[in-house]
């Protein structure tokens, strides 16, 4: 049996020890105080010693884990430069215009959250105001601070713009009533609410990693050049429940990496998620303080009110500490809606120390501490935490406040494990709540039962001081602002038209054509530098390796080591001032990256022109609700899914073969999504993206889309532009004809039965194919269309229908496009059917299609495209099945063609 008191084997015996006997004198002297006072003593001493030694830059790991007591002690708070009494009024007055919003519109039956908010009113109120720089402020130059606000918290923003007059009673009652348009959204929603709301944040998780990579763009911006930010500050509201999404995690090591100081995340803990407990037998501050001390962050607890000093004061013990950290979360929420004497029982009386504690305690200390007296109520500690935090440099801070969900809500609402399903309270509760606010509402305002809501006057003491301090640190918050931002100019044409001749005899991927077209656009005097190209540890898979030397790939501390590859031209740079943002394996932080950089054109006032390219199979599939974050967020740029298809890729498999973004990307309004398959289509699509995002957008057109382009790893030859009739028109709006079997130089009978085929991508190669055995082997004509665009087809006929439910005579541009043209229409793309499918009701030929559907699998092209049958082959004899059906060929053509290609 091992003897524990022997001395174990420790990894520092690996190092030399110059003086054995003074450590064993420091063992000695531990295992006495152990032995004489007790394990919590010599902890105690321990924990004094490591403060002193990181105090002295004695360079030591630090602890994980802290005791459950506030990182700030009370002596130590700085006082609150304002009037405390007036905040507590204004924020009284929030309290109960949120609560009021809410419950007058169940009525309605729209719901809402009443509980977050109540817990979060001095989270917020104190930083309105004193902390949140609005885009007005001297220092901060039209930037502010960014904001992502809890999204269940939002009634408690509205009211405060209603109280500081941004908002009427109006907008109040229409509080989740948007059809009308002059409803406010049920979260922060900047798609619905421009003026107000910079993010969107409800999606959960998303909001925490959405700020870091805010924070890091910040710092890009600044270290490029394009704007000085480094005054802004970006702070995160969170809740302790969200913090189980892995999205909210996920970055912690690259803000402490990248020391972001500019950021902040406050977790409301509150104890409570949606059903119940955050942690009902656990601690969860004590866990998100050992997760974020050891990602590297600055950790600010904030736990205990003011109430609480007297007991910490008589732990002479250290008893009650220990017993702090004992009582699992679910239990502390019990506390605070029991009496005194279940607490002096179950909290006391599990200790002989703190029994005696208690008998000095009266049962209203007793209350007041464990029903009321958290760290997040009280405007002294969260001024304290927040101080802290803008002052610490060299990370980024997180604050942990403990508060109540729902508080002063009343003991309905207090703590309720159903509290944040609960929408409205009672008359009754409501004067309850007035008297414990001690707001001037009288009785009479209850007419009919409806709940009044409460403003102290445009020009009362409370409206005049919260506006005084929003001028102060420079205007409303949250707040957007876009109009400032002038049209880009645009790139030479020569970037562009140097496709037009095609590539001759050379075999070009298209995924090669658009990096070639980035590369000259990077180059523009005039929009280069406002480029960013974003990829995810995968620059090389998709040919860019040849920008790294020549743009840079950005790193906050530059270029510390010689790359390995320095004597090669194409050698891995990195640089405080690099365009390139390589992420690593991670797309979610690459989504993030491409939201912060879209919007800068409203955040900072500069138009960024991001591309994020990506391997096709692990974008929307994987973060497509960050897709739609980023529409909700009205971002702008280009999503590349390079390596698309199903199969383009020469054995990856299932998991690497990309059959249906594009139906995932067609869900989303703000997505202009093209599946091109020429050079030239890739430079054309670009050219229009940066006119309709970034350059003179004509009348009623939404410039607040964004662009998804699937490209491919396949090299062929790329065609000279056709000089076709309208072709831009027919590129940018999904549909023109590539060519006719007689332009294609094919002799085909003079009444040779005819079939239109219609490919998008790579698969249009199949159909050129299939156009010539159609000719040579079968005497059949068949036309070529490029679908470059099947969503846009839609999109545009979907409008069309609207418009003639409004009496407006228009056809969809596909019939359009399609009338008069001969024979049944053939559809093919390397996705499943469903995306050719989308246009099917609106062409009047009949209609077919081809797609790979199922999974993928590693084999040759080759091989995989007979596997799905949407080859040539397979191309042919589908188009002789729907010339069979017509008459147009023997029935027994599509037999022959089935084993002549041994389908």
């Amino acid at each position: 049996m091992t003897d524990p008191n022997a001395i174990q084997p420790s990894a520092l015996d690996q190092l030399p020890d110059r003086d054995p006997e003074e450590t064993a004198e420091w063992r000695a002297s531990l295992d006495a105080v152990a032995r004489e006072a007790g394990p919590h003593r010599a902890a105690y001493l321990m924990r004094r010693t490591l403060e002193r030694a990181e105090a002295g830059g004695v360079a030591l790991p630090k602890l994980l884990e802290t005791d459950y007591v506030n990182s700030i002690p009370t002596a130590a708070e700085p006082g609150v430069p304002g009037d405390e009494a007036m905040e507590s009024r204004i924020t009284a007055w929030n309290r109960w215009n949120a609560a009021a919003m809410v419950s007058r519109g169940s009525k309605h039956g729209v719901g809402g959250h009443i509980a977050t908010f109540a817990s979060a009113a001095w989270l917020y109120e104190t930083g309105f105001n004193h902390f949140f720089k609005g885009k007005e402020s001297p220092d901060a130059d039209g930037s502010g601070d960014q904001l992502y606000i809890q999204g269940h918290a939002s009634p408690g923003i509205y009211a405060r713009a209603f109280l500081d007059g941004r908002l009427n009673e109006g907008h109040l009652d229409n509080f989740r009533q948007e059809a009308g348009g002059n409803g406010l959204p049920s979260y922060p929603h900047p798609r619905r609410l421009p003026w107000l709301w910079e993010f969107p944040t409800v999606s959960m998780g998303l909001g925490p990693l959405s700020a870091i990579y805010q924070a890091r763009f910040n710092r890009y911006l600044t270290n490029r050049g394009i704007k000085d930010v480094s005054a802004s500050h970006v702070w995160a509201f969170l809740g302790d429940g969200e913090m189980d999404e892995p999205e909210s995690t996920a970055a912690l090591a690259l803000a402490a990496r990248e020391e972001l100081d500019n950021l902040t995340f406050v977790i409301n803990c509150n104890l409570q998620r949606l059903d119940g407990p955050v942690r009902a037998n656990f601690k969860i501050v004590q866990e998100l303080e050992a997760q974020f001390r050891g990602a590297g962050w600055n950790v600010v607890k904030t736990l205990w009110g003011t109430a609480w000093d007297e007991l910490f004061q008589l732990d002479t013990t250290g008893a009650l500490v220990r017993r702090l950290r004992q009582v699992p979360d679910a239990q502390i929420q019990t506390y605070q809606t029991r009496d005194a004497a279940y607490i002096r029982q179950d909290f006391f009386g599990a200790d002989p120390a703190l029994v005696e504690m208690a008998k000095l305690l009266s049962d209203d200390k007793i209350l007041e501490c464990f029903h009321l007296s958290r760290g997040g109520h009280e405007a002294r500690k969260v001024f304290a935490a927040y101080k802290a935090a803008v002052e610490h440099k060299g990370a980024p801070t997180v604050i942990l406040a403990q508060t109540v969900k729902g508080h002063t809500l009343g003991p309905g609402f207090a703590s309720k494990n159903a509290n944040h399903q609960m929408k409205k309270l009672s008359v009754d509760e409501f004067k309850a709540m007035r008297d414990l606010l001690e707001l001037p509402i009288s009785d009479s305002a209850f007419a009919d039962g409806q709940v009044p809501y409460g403003h102290p006057g445009a020009d009362s003491p409370e409206v005049r001081y919260l506006q005084e301090r929003r001028a102060a640190l420079g205007g409303p918050a949250p707040a957007r602002r876009t109009h400032a931002v002038a049209p880009l100019p645009a790139p030479a044409e020569k970037a562009f038209t140097s496709f037009d001749k095609g590539s001759g005899s050379q075999n070009v991927a298209t995924t090669m054509a658009f990096v070639r077209l980035v590369k000259d656009l990077v180059r523009d005097k005039e929009t280069g530098k406002r480029w960013v190209p974003i990829v995810p540890d995968e620059a090389r898979t998709f040919g860019m390796e040849s920008l790294f030397p020549s743009l840079g790939i950005y790193s906050p501390k530059g270029q510390t080591y010689e790359p390995v590859d320095r004597d090669q031209l194409m050698y891995y740079k990195e640089a405080k001032n690099g365009q390139i943002l390589n992420e690593g394996i991670t797309e979610a932080g690459s989504m993030a990256d491409f939201i912060a950089a879209s919007t800068a054109y409203a955040t900072h006032g500069e138009t960024m022109i991001p591309f994020y390219i990506f391997y096709s199979m692990f974008g929307w599939q994987r973060t497509a609700d960050q897709m739609w974050q980023l529409g909700d967020q009205l971002g702008r740029g280009f999503l590349v899914g390079a390596t698309a298809g199903r199969t383009t890729l020469t054995g990856e498999g299932l998991q690497h073969a990309d059959g249906h973004s594009p139906v995932i990307a067609a869900t989303n309004p703000a997505a202009l999504t093209y599946d091109p398959a020429f050079a030239y289509e890739v430079a054309a699509i670009v050219k229009e993206g940066l006119r309709r995002m970034y350059g003179e957008a004509a009348p009623g057109e939404d410039q607040d889309v964004f662009y998804y382009l699937t490209v491919y790893n396949e090299p062929m030859p790329q065609p000279a532009k056709p000089a076709v009739p309208g072709i831009d028109e027919g590129i940018v709006k999904g549909l023109y004809r590539f060519n006719t079997a007689e332009s294609a130089g094919l002799t085909v009978p003079a009444n040779a039965p005819r079939i239109q085929l219609l490919g998008s991508g790579t698969a249009i190669h199949w159909a050129l194919d299939a156009q010539r055995m159609l000719a040579e082997e079968w005497g059949v004509a068949a036309d070529v269309w490029s679908a470059t665009s099947w969503s846009e087809l839609r999109r545009d006929a979907m409008d069309a229908d609207a418009a003639l439910l409004r009496g407006e005579e228009r056809v969809p541009f596909v019939r359009r496009a399609l009338q008069g043209a001969e024979g049944p229409v053939l559809a093919v793309s390397d996705y499943m059917r469903q995306v050719p499918d989308q246009i099917a009701q609106w062409v009047d030929q009949d209609w077919s299609s081809l797609g790979a559907d199922g999974f993928g699998l590693s084999d040759t092209r080759a091989a995989a495209r007979r596997h799905f049958g949407v080859d040539a082959e397979s191309i042919v004899v589908a188009a002789l099945a729907q010339l069979a059906k017509r008459g147009g060929v023997k029935a027994t053509s599509v037999k022959e063609a089935r084993e002549k290609y041994g389908l």
